[in-house]
């Protein structure tokens, strides 16, 4: 059985999905060239997760060691990282985003990095985009939380023992510096992949033959009155994926912070 049905253009390219209801193999229709839209959302939402979890992690890994070093060194070192980030912040996410992807998306060989070469098609391109901007933004409520644990008791007690530099670090004050990169992190992947929709909207972001929610919206728009479902389904995945993401970093900073937990009376 054809996905499509044959048109009648100089081409023969097909026009009509035989699927698009309820009770066929198409539970949310087909597009234009007769692609499974529940299909494509799936494999969108692989490309998306992705890149979003991916770059929320790596600017969370980057961003504590470098509140780490900055509030704890303090000096020269916290000012020099400090205005760099300030630097970067500077700038509207979404216009540096896009200055990036367009130079990076344009370099005919790809990005290489030592002997590290990566196709502007790979997915590595957006994920190590939307990671650099969007440090900034995990450094500052971080390192704020390591110039408070700095003055605390104990870490002055691990200085009067003599205890090194990196032991302190990552002994004493990393381990209650985390509970505020672990309540950021769902609330950044949300954010990272709201920026990863957008970018691909763009079609500067996840690149053919690679397909997320934002490049279906993209395929969508022009279908908005025969097809309305390419770009309402992977819209609606965007809403409840930060929808649950945010509901989930409301729950973890209510489970780890003291003070906002319920006192339930009997």
């Amino acid at each position: 059985m054809q996905v499509i049905q044959q048109g009648s253009g100089p081409l023969g390219l097909g026009e009509t999905p035989i699927g698009p209801t309820w009770t066929t193999h198409y539970l949310l229709g087909a597009d234009d060239q007769g692609r499974d839209v529940a299909a494509r959302v799936l494999y969108g939402g692989r490309a998306s997760l992705e890149i979003g979890i991916g770059s929320a992690l790596i600017c969370s890994v980057v961003a504590v060691i470098l509140a780490l070093v900055a509030g704890f060194f303090g000096n020269w070192i916290d000012t020099f990282l400090s205005r760099l980030m300030d630097l970067i912040w500077a700038f509207p996410v979404y216009l540096l985003a896009i200055s990036l992807s367009t130079v990076l998306l344009t370099r005919p060989n790809g990005l290489t990095i030592g002997f590290i070469t990566i196709d502007p098609t790979s997915l590595w391109v957006p994920t190590a985009i939307i990671a650099a901007i969007y440090v900034p933004y995990m450094f500052r409520p971080i390192r704020g939380q390591v110039l408070s644990v700095r003055e605390k008791e104990y870490v002055e007690a691990a200085f009067g023992q003599g205890a090194s530099n990196l032991r302190i670090m990552f002994a004493e004050i990393l381990p209650n510096a985390m509970p505020t990169a672990i309540v950021l992190l769902p609330l950044m992947i949300a954010t990272t992949i709201l920026t990863e929709s957008a970018l691909s909207f763009l079609s500067i972001g996840v690149q053919p033959p690679n397909a997320s929610w934002g490049t279906i919206i993209d395929d969508g728009q022009d279908l908005l009155y025969t097809r309305p479902m390419v770009a309402i389904a992977p819209g609606v995945m965007i809403v409840l994926t930060v929808l649950a993401l945010n509901l989930l970093g409301d729950g973890i900073r209510d489970a780890l912070d003291p003070r906002a937990r319920v006192r339930v009376t009997t």
